[in-house]
């Protein structure tokens, strides 16, 4: 069942006083979307993206079909593929004036940040985990279905000093994405009070001058002593091949061996087989993480109009959530009103099996345990949002 809790996105109710008439949800997504190029997808990197976003948007607007028709209302998405960051701010003004209650991106940072600007109505981001969204970069109007960076190395660092891996070594590749989440490694691994051994970088190159950064036993050894390796790899190529090929016999974690993600398909608690299995069904495929944050952006989208149904016309432009979600984790999902992220518990996994739960046992919180995952709201990082 969907949360009823109080009202969340008071954009989401102008469009409300016909509720006969469908309300309409735009998916706007890139075209051509490299992350989804077959040879990727088979690889199934571990938190990557393994399908087209509407596959988790459908299910989630299909489940709650019965509950919609007893509030006489209904939901209809569409999707957009755009080529480019005009394109896309194009597409969301479009949206906005055709009556869209709200718009769910799956897009690049800053094609994320033009849609956002160009509309007032809430914007749902299912497919980037950037801090600088968040933090520096955030907007009023901008939600986040997908852990953040901070949120995913924090799940770590708290796995690491329950398991007592106090010494860590941590290596880092030459993507674009690879320096900031690096960064959010180290910070976490600060956070908990853990040691970074050193910090080596790593290169996967046609050049055979080059082809050392890419030596796991070279990168690992040196008579290094640590308790494991994180390993910060955006592409994911070099992160799969590394478990059982260090210098020493130590635990891998961060983008390979045991990693900090939204969701995996082998979750068996809370209702999550059943909604595995209904998206498998619908998609033919297994259900990522990048997948439950589209489900439960349709989730959200659902309750706002579930939530007050003749509701009066709000200000567009300053999203607020006070609504509690169920997202199949075992507790009620909520947005920080800080950053507008979403405060999840995050499945720890090596690909094959859950192997626990974030935040771990022990870990404590003055008045939200979840808010040990991320930037919490003392830290006023996002200027755009009054908490």
């Amino acid at each position: 069942m969907i949360a009823r809790g109080v009202l969340l996105l008071p954009a989401l109710l102008a469009p409300l006083a016909a509720l006969a008439a469908a309300l309409k949800v735009t998916l706007i997504v890139p075209a051509d979307d490299a992350r989804l190029e077959r040879t990727r997808t088979e690889r199934a990197y571990l938190g990557h993206a393994g399908g087209p976003a509407q596959d988790g948007l459908k299910v989630a607007l299909d489940e709650a079909r019965f509950e919609l028709d007893a509030a006489n209302a209904s939901i209809v998405a569409e999707t957009k593929a755009v080529a480019t960051r005009d394109a896309a701010r194009t597409a969301a003004q479009q949206a906005e004036r055709s009556g869209a209650v709200a718009l769910i991106t799956d897009l690049d940072p800053e094609s994320t940040l033009a849609v956002a600007d160009a509309v007032q109505i809430p914007v749902l981001n299912v497919g980037l985990a950037d801090d600088a969204l968040r933090e520096r970069d955030c907007r009023a109007n901008l939600w986040h279905l997908l852990p953040s960076e901070r949120m995913r190395a924090d799940a770590l660092a708290q796995a690491l000093v329950a398991r007592k891996w106090s010494s860590v070594l941590l290596l880092t590749g030459s993507h674009a994405q690879d320096a900031p989440r690096g960064r959010a490694a180290q910070a976490a691994l600060l956070r908990y009070g853990l040691k970074v051994v050193t910090t080596r970088s790593f290169k996967l190159s046609a050049d055979p001058r080059e082809r050392e950064l890419a030596n796991p036993l070279l990168l690992t050894g040196g008579g290094l002593a640590y308790d494991a390796v994180w390993v910060v790899d955006s592409d994911g190529e070099f992160a799969r091949a590394l478990p059982y090929r260090t210098a020493l016999p130590r635990p891998v974690v961060g983008d390979a061996g045991m990693a900090a993600l939204a969701w995996h398909a082998q979750f068996d608690r809370f209702g999550a087989p059943q909604v595995v299995r209904r998206f498998a069904k619908a998609s033919g495929r297994s259900m990522t993480a990048h997948d439950w944050s589209a489900w439960m952006a349709g989730r959200a989208v659902v309750a706002a109009v579930l939530a007050a149904p003749n509701g009066p016309a709000a200000a567009r432009s300053r999203v607020l959530a006070a609504q509690e979600l169920d997202g199949s984790k075992g507790v009620k999902l909520s947005f920080r009103a800080w950053d507008g992220q979403l405060r999840q518990p995050l499945v720890l996994t090596d690909g094959q099996a859950v192997l626990g739960l974030a935040p771990v046992d022990g870990v404590l919180h003055p008045k939200n345990v979840l808010d040990t995952l991320g930037a919490d709201a003392p830290e006023k990082l996002c200027r755009a949002r009054t908490p």
